[in-house]
């Protein structure tokens, strides 16, 4: 039995219907963005995510890579690095050779990206100016090379919690590149007023991270 097969396997008919109908990565980006943000201190699998209704960042992004799967992606993510602020997760995918992703986040920036991009750098690239803290720095510093999640099969990440943790180490020891360099790091400018407020509108204040002031 495949883990799709057994993750299915393990779903009411009414989840199995929901499920069904995530067919393209925006109709699997609109349920998460239809998903309340999880202020919660623990990782939920995909299963809990769609029984609970509830994801954060990495939660998002696992279930993001799961749905992702059943379209007939590789099931990776990668983590974006920041300086002063929460890590950021993404669920990515390839369509005719460009990068494309789906993502969770408190913040309205941080979401999806169409697959238009050529490289993993141009894709990450494309959240730069809107990466930011809440004492309007801007944060992203790097991000890992993809993770492959079919790794960790063997663990059932899709339907249990417990081997989350070590996917989550795994993303601290892989390799990682920068994006910025210390010149460059020295001339940043504060995000602009209009886009911090609307990086932060409907954003769920508890799960902020706070950041310490440079």
């Amino acid at each position: 039995m495949t883990s799709i097969e057994s993750f299915e396997k393990l779903l009411t008919p009414d989840e199995l219907t929901v499920i069904s109908s995530l067919t393209t990565p925006a109709k699997i980006q609109a349920f998460l963005d239809a998903t309340p943000y999880s202020t919660d201190p623990i990782y939920r699998c995909p299963l809990r995510v769609i029984r609970e209704r509830k994801a954060h960042c990495f939660d998002g992004a696992l279930f993001a890579a799961a749905m992702l799967r059943r379209l007939g992606h590789a099931p990776r993510v990668i983590d974006m690095l920041p300086y002063n602020d929460d890590d950021h997760i993404l669920a990515v995918y390839q369509i005719d050779g460009f990068w494309g992703c789906v993502a969770k986040s408190n913040f309205t920036v941080l979401r999806s990206r169409e697959p238009v991009y050529r490289s993993l750098r141009e894709l990450i690239m494309s959240y730069f100016d809107v990466f930011f803290n809440t004492v309007y720095e801007k944060t992203l510093r790097g991000y890992t090379v993809p993770l492959d999640l079919s790794a960790f099969d063997r663990f059932d990440w899709m339907t249990s919690d417990d081997c989350l943790e070590e996917v989550a180490n795994r993303l601290d020891r892989i390799r990682r590149y920068t994006v910025i360099t210390p010149e460059q790091i020295a001339r940043l400018e504060p995000v602009d007023e209009k886009i911090y407020q609307a990086g932060l509108a409907g954003a769920d204040t508890k799960g902020l991270f706070k950041p310490e002031k440079s």
